[in-house]
């Protein structure tokens, strides 16, 4: 149990790592990831695709096993990331739409992870 506990923790890490080498070398880490920088075509937009497909299927997993803390975190992290979308379109095209979305969307989840966040803490029957 140690064993898959320390190597889920290292997944996360070498994970999040990965992530902030896309925003801090964007180039470096494409290249790295294999996507051609001369002419990317379709693979970011596949890479950010099938990340958000399986983070979706992770918390629809979640909601079926009835895990409310790991909807919970999700959530919370997701309301992070939302917001952190909303700033980079906000910086990026400046489109209020865009913006609008992604800071609603922030707030969707921050409501729904407190939401789950209770039903977490709510004795057992």
């Amino acid at each position: 149990m140690d064993a898959v506990f320390w190597l889920a923790i290292a997944t996360g890490v070498v994970l999040s790592l990965i992530g902030i080498r896309f925003l801090l070398q964007p180039e470096p880490a494409a290249t790295f990831f294999g996507i051609d920088r001369r002419d990317p075509g379709f693979a970011p937009h596949a890479a950010i695709a099938l990340r958000d497909l399986w983070l979706g299927l992770l918390v629809v997993a979640f909601a079926m096993l009835r895990d409310w803390c790991a909807v919970a975190l999700w959530l919370g992290m997701a309301t992070l990331v939302c917001f952190g979308d909303a700033l980079i379109a906000a910086t990026s095209s400046g489109r209020w739409v865009s913006v609008a979305f992604h800071s609603g969307s922030g707030l969707f989840c921050g409501a729904l992870a407190s939401m789950a966040w209770r039903l977490a803490r709510r004795p057992s029957a």
